[in-house]
């Protein structure tokens, strides 16, 4: 399997102990004032010529380096783009969105006519999403107030979903591959879960090697659960890559 190098970095959620299913999980961005100002445009490698004209990725959306900074662990526009091939129209949930970078980036690349779930159990980290969401001028983003490791908890309708995200959430897990299941669950027939965690390192970065999730016991739960693996790749320098499609 040929492995692709990404850089850039993904900022990650951690559970509290409220029960979000005890109350209405949903919470949906406003309309966009008609004051708002016109920021940076998403796509800056587009030539010239081709600046200002209207699309997903050129409408006036800042990128993931204006909004999180200079990042180097994880590149989201690469990695949704390049390797998942998310495309326009696309329906698409973050599980565990934590800093939204993974949130933001799928929001420019589906445009309006697809849509993004922000899913988190930190009810902050989901306002914080709402307010880079309206910052970079994206209203196709609904947060979602849920545990994750609770299936069927998540209020999004089952087999909807083109693409679900697991990125730096599965090593917080007591219980894998109950998060597995509920992304599957939300996932169409056909439609594509992409797992991104820390590889093993002993640099510093990430959590303990105990914490680390192991690629091999992923391999054989997505397999219970009719997930088939379709590629890994080396997601970053401390990161693994996982896409499984559902049958």
């Amino acid at each position: 399997m040929e492995e692709k190098n990404i850089t850039n970095e993904n900022l990650q959620t951690s559970p509290n102990n409220q029960d979000p299913n005890t109350a209405d999980p949903n919470f949906t961005n406003p309309a966009p004032p008609s004051d708002m100002p016109v920021n940076q445009t998403a796509n800056q490698d587009l030539p010239p010529e081709q600046a200002n004209q209207t699309s997903p990725l050129n409408d006036n959306k800042q990128d993931q380096t204006t909004v999180f900074g200079k990042s180097e662990l994880l590149n989201a526009n690469d990695i949704l783009s390049k390797i998942l091939n998310i495309k326009v129209g696309n329906r698409v949930a973050d599980l565990g969105t934590g800093g939204g970078m993974f949130t933001l980036q799928a929001a420019r690349l589906v445009g309006d006519q697809g849509e993004v779930y922000a899913v988190d159990i930190i009810k902050p980290i989901l306002a914080d999403v709402e307010s880079k969401a309206r910052m970079a001028n994206l209203y196709n983003i609904k947060t979602v107030w849920s545990n994750i490791e609770i299936v069927g908890a998540t209020k999004i309708p089952t087999d909807t979903l083109d693409f679900v995200l697991l990125i730096n959430v599965l090593f917080q897990a007591k219980e894998t591959d109950k998060m597995i299941t509920e992304g599957a669950r939300l996932l169409k027939t056909g439609g594509k879960m992409l797992i991104i965690d820390w590889s093993t390192t002993n640099t510093g970065l990430g959590p303990h090697n105990d914490r680390q999730v192991d690629s091999n016991n992923l391999l054989k739960q997505a397999e219970k659960i009719n997930l088939v693996l379709e590629q890994q790749f080396k997601a970053g320098q401390y990161h693994f890559g996982m896409i499984f499609i559902k049958q």
